[in-house]
């Protein structure tokens, strides 16, 4: 007679395991998916803090002239990294991308002396470039401004096209991941109900049929959660390990935020499904049970 009533209080139980592995596995995926977004913009911006503006100078400058334009550049807002490139350095860069010398065709090095720099991300866009460009060829010891234009608009273009349908995806895929992670409880849920209803009919009260299967679904949650992280942290460092070129865009305080989304909207979602399932056998009839 015990072993029976050991039996069924065994099958009144519900599978916790399952319903921990299949939030896990949505939580999971919505993580790389959320990565994947977070990698987009991150791949975006690095792209267009590493367009160059390239001022000629006029003729052959005195190192103070240089220094002014030089001083005058960097302190604009618009500049993240600036560099001076003398003619024989741009000579030397320009053999070693496989050109060849014009020893013995020119007497003098046609290369002008340049100021490389590169822009900040929020000013990478058509006006601001051309503002930029009309002010610096405003300077005296400026012969010419240039920037390739149309690399310019076809990245922010494409950044704004896939930018776009990330976002649409990620969307998409936590609204399927909300209603995965609400049906896998509801369902683990399922082999509970005649516990509930066996409670209700001896008389205990809402909350404290509730109490003990919320806090079940918070823990439940959490461990989700963390498994979750845990696993696209994995994914990302595997990642990295065969791109290294990833660890150049890596945004700690992104996946961080991310992380803590994962874990929040575990917890969450499995306590409101949880506590919606209580509450539908609650009001059931015995016999809607069966």
């Amino acid at each position: 007679m015990s072993q029976s009533g050991k039996a069924s209080i065994k099958r009144g139980k519900p599978s916790y395991f399952m319903s921990i592995l299949g939030v896990t596995l949505v939580l999971l995926l919505l993580g790389i998916i959320g990565w994947l977004v977070i990698n987009a913009n991150k791949l975006g911006d690095y792209f267009k803090e590493n367009v160059e503006v390239r001022a000629e100078l006029r003729g052959n400058l005195n190192p103070k002239d240089s220094i002014f334009l030089m001083e005058y550049i960097s302190t604009k807002p618009y500049v993240k990294t600036i560099e001076f490139v003398s003619k024989e350095k741009a000579e030397t860069i320009f053999i070693g991308d496989g050109n060849k010398s014009w020893d013995g065709i020119l007497d003098a090095n046609p290369l002008p002396n340049t100021i490389n720099f590169k822009v900040k991300r929020q000013y990478m866009n058509a006006d601001s470039l051309a503002a930029i460009q009309a002010d610096l060829q405003s300077q005296t010891y400026v012969s010419e401004v240039s920037y390739p234009k149309a690399l310019v608009d076809n990245l922010n273009k494409n950044i704004k096209r896939i930018s776009i349908i990330l976002l649409a995806i990620a969307i998409f895929l936590a609204i399927v991941v909300i209603i995965l992670i609400d049906n896998t409880i509801r369902l683990a849920m399922f082999s509970n109900r005649f516990l509930i209803k066996t409670m209700q009919m001896v008389g205990a009260t809402r909350w404290f049929i509730a109490k003990p299967m919320n806090t079940r679904a918070v823990i439940n949650g959490a461990i989700s959660g963390v498994i979750a992280v845990a696993a696209v942290l994995m994914v990302i460092f595997i990642a990295e390990r065969i791109l290294p070129e990833l660890k150049a865009i890596h945004d700690t305080t992104s996946l961080i935020l991310l992380f803590s989304g994962l874990f929040v909207l575990g917890i969450c979602i499995t306590l409101f499904s949880t506590h919606r399932s209580v509450i539908k056998y609650l009001r059931m009839k015995l016999d809607d049970l069966y």
